[in-house]
């Protein structure tokens, strides 16, 4: 690291101890300290990294553990978000690519499913883990469109969804065998201040705060379930 007032310069150690100033044509193991302090040991390649490595960011203090290709995060490895949580599973050109789990820092909450290019994209599962509930679908830019809302205790929802919460039309499906269909709307939720949490601690995919309005098309009592304004 540079003292004070002097400005910090790239370094790269080798497996051999051979101290460069650029890794230009560089193939083998080394140690590289970059100017803004962030450190990457492991292979490279002609100059890149490339194979095996671990980056440290120096500002934010995440840290990754993997794959690499041609400078960036590449194949099958894990990010430490030093302030949000963890990421395990497959990369490409630097991005969450394919299938993986997001372990969240604050909640607990787990994602495990498919990713595209850093959002969540295909088949994946949201598990809450204060209350077990889960969601369970398909899922389009981070945000679920279709699938199951699924209780502890076995009942589940399925349908359509908007902000990650049922909406629309859909059916609750009961452990006795009964069906309920109806449909769902959204309202905005009033929130008070001293409730608010800081972006950077939570999952900005989790389920925005929002009462749920529930209508039913049948006539099973709807004191079988409490479904109304349900928080998650």
């Amino acid at each position: 690291m540079a003292e004070d007032g002097e400005e910090a310069k790239y370094q790269l150690v080798t497996e051999n101890r051979e101290v460069k100033t650029t890794s230009r044509g560089f193939t083998g193991q080394g140690t590289a300290t970059y100017q803004n302090n962030d450190i990457y040991e492991g292979d490279f390649l002609d100059g890149h990294r490339e194979g095996r490595g671990i980056y440290r960011y120096f500002e934010k203090g995440d840290k990754y553990d993997g794959e690499w290709k041609s400078n960036a995060r590449h194949g099958i490895g894990k990010m430490v978000y030093n302030n949000i949580g963890e990421y395990h599973g497959y990369w490409e050109n630097g991005k969450r690519h394919g299938e993986g789990v997001f372990t969240y820092k604050k909640t607990g909450d787990v994602y495990s499913g498919w990713w595209r290019f850093g959002e969540k994209e295909g088949h994946g599962t949201y598990v809450f883990k204060e209350t077990g509930m889960k969601l369970v679908g398909t899922w389009e830019k981070s945000t679920m469109k279709t699938g199951q809302w699924i209780y502890p205790n076995g009942l589940y929802w399925k349908g359509n969804f908007e902000n990650n919460k049922p909406m629309g039309k859909g059916t609750w499906y009961f452990k006795n065998g009964n069906t309920l269909e109806g449909e769902f709307d959204q309202k905005e939720k009033v929130v008070n201040e001293e409730d608010a949490e800081p972006a950077e601690d939570v999952d900005p995919d989790a389920p925005k705060k929002k009462d749920l309005i529930w209508q039913s098309s049948t006539n099973i009592a709807e004191s079988a379930h409490q479904v109304n304004s349900v928080e998650q």
